[in-house]
């Protein structure tokens, strides 16, 4: 059976509904054979992403960059993932009350030092999360986990 890994930081009731919105995707029930594994981006380790088949990551845009949370995720796993996860798949979300780009250009360079594959476009929102914002990010799931199943 594939793993899927979750990594997340979610400190707001907007990150929390489109974490929520992510693992209902990654769970549908057409999705079979994958065990999706949450875990806080404090929390995460790189015994975590080492047993993954494929991640997704979600984190709040603060202060023109991702968490210090994902940051430190990163931190963490960046040399002991290193040569074992390359071409591993991935997607991710990020939420900004105005501005994203800071956050996207730090997954972006962090995950193309891992040599990590993304395989679904990255959903960005801004502001208070909209149906469409929600639905995007349970594609992102259901796409990532689909492309996990066997």
């Amino acid at each position: 059976m594939a793993t899927l890994l979750i990594v997340h930081h979610t400190p707001s009731p907007n990150c929390q509904a489109l974490f929520e919105a992510v693992v209902s995707g990654a769970t549908a029930p057409e999705i079979e054979g994958v065990r999706v594994v949450r875990r806080a981006a404090l929390s995460a380790t790189a015994s975590d992403v080492l047993e993954a088949d494929g991640c997704l990551l979600g984190t709040p845009a603060n202060l023109g960059y991702m968490s210090g949370a994902l940051k430190h995720f990163f931190d963490q796993i960046y040399y002991p993932c290193l040569d074992e996860t390359r071409g591993r798949p991935f997607g991710y979300w990020v939420h900004g009350g105005n501005d994203v780009t800071g956050a996207v250009r730090g997954i972006e360079s962090i995950t193309t030092g891992l040599g990590w594959r993304r395989v679904a476009e990255a959903v960005t929102v801004t502001g208070e999360p909209g149906k469409p914002d929600i639905e995007a990010c349970w594609e992102l799931g259901a796409t990532v986990a689909a492309g996990l199943m066997g």
